[in-house]
C-alpha cells in the first residue's frame, strides 16, 4: 500500500505545541477538593474542528463533548475552559504532563496503546469507522477503494485501520479532519475515512457527499485525564453515570444527533 503524508505540516504544528506546553502550567488550584491546573477552571484539551463533538461557532467552542464536560465542571463548581492543541499532544500524554489541561475530550477512541500514557473515564459514545465519498463515486465497500486515494487523519484509529486493512488504496494523511474534508472537496482524494459521527454530520450538510459504507470496529470514546489522576477520573464517571440515570445525557445526545442514544449509553 502506498502512503503519502502531510508530515511536515503536522510535525511543525506538534513541535510548536510542545514548545508552548513545555513552559505552560497553569496557576494551579482546587475544584471541590480536586487539583486543577487553573484556579476556578476545569481546563479541557481538544483538537478542533471535529463537528459535532467540538467545533467553533460564533466565536465559541460548542459540541457534544463540550456539553458533557460542562456537566463535570458544574459538578466541581467551576467553569470549563477549552484549549485547542494538536491531537498527538493529547494521545501521547504531553498535554497532561506539561499541565496544559485537566481533561481531554476530543472524540477520542479508547485504545490499549493510548491507555498506557493517559487514563480514560468510562466510555461515553459508541463509534465506528465510516468512509465518505462523492454521491456518484460508486464507493460502497472496501473493495471499491482499490486504486483510490483515501484521506485519513493522522494519529487516529481511522488511519490505523486504513493502513492495516485497506491494502489497495493510496492512504494520504492530513493533520486534522477539516483538511481531510477539504481534500475531497478539492478533488485531491477520492474518499475520507474517519469516525462515523463526524462524517454523517458532514454528509447531512453537504448533500453531494454520502457515507458509502460503515466499518464495524466496536470503538468507544472516552474522556481522558493524566495518568494516575484517579480522583478526577472517578468524579467524571460519577457525573456521567448520574447524567445517564436522570436523562441529561439523553437530552444532550438528542440535541446533537437528533436520535436516542444507543442501548448502554
Amino acid at each position: 500500500m502506498k502512503r503519502a503524508t502531510r508530515s511536515a505540516v503536522a510535525a511543525a504544528a506538534l513541535a510548536g505545541a510542545l514548545m508552548l506546553t513545555a513552559c505552560s502550567g497553569g496557576s494551579g488550584g482546587t475544584a471541590d477538593g480536586i487539583e486543577v491546573v487553573n484556579e476556578g477552571k476545569l481546563t479541557t484539551c481538544t483538537h478542533l474542528s471535529y463537528k459535532p463533538f467540538q467545533y467553533e461557532e460564533g466565536g465559541e467552542v460548542v459540541g457534544f463533548d463540550v456539553d458533557l464536560v460542562d456537566l463535570v465542571a458544574k459538578d466541581l463548581g467551576v467553569e470549563q475552559e477549552i484549549e485547542n492543541t494538536p491531537f498527538e499532544t493529547i494521545t501521547t500524554g504531553a498535554a497532561f504532563n506539561n499541565e496544559q489541561c485537566d481533561v481531554a475530550a476530543a472524540g477520542m477512541t479508547i485504545t490499549d496503546e493510548r491507555a498506557k500514557v493517559i487514563d480514560f473515564a468510562d466510555p461515553y459514545f459508541k463509534a465506528n469507522q465510516s468512509v465518505l465519498a462523492k454521491g456518484d463515486s460508486g464507493i460502497k465497500s472496501e473493495a471499491d477503494l482499490a486504486g483510490k486515494k483515501l484521506a485519513a487523519q493522522t494519529g487516529t484509529t481511522g488511519l490505523q485501520y486504513a493502513e492495516e486493512k485497506i491494502k489497495d488504496a493510496e492512504v494520504i494523511t492530513y493533520e486534522d479532519l477539516p483538511l481531510s474534508l477539504q481534500a475531497i472537496q478539492n478533488g485531491d482524494v477520492d474518499a475520507v475515512i474517519n469516525d462515523n459521527g463526524v462524517l454523517y454530520d458532514f454528509a447531512k450538510e453537504n448533500t453531494d457527499y454520502t457515507v458509502g459504507f460503515d466499518i464495524e470496529t466496536g470503538e468507544s470514546y472516552g474522556i481522558a485525564v493524566k495518568k494516575g489522576n484517579t480522583e478526577l477520573k472517578e468524579r467524571i464517571n460519577e457525573v456521567l453515570k448520574t447524567a445517564k440515570e436522570d436523562g441529561r445525557y439523553a437530552e444532550i445526545y438528542k440535541k446533537w444527533f437528533n436520535t436516542e442514544p444507543p442501548e448502554g449509553f
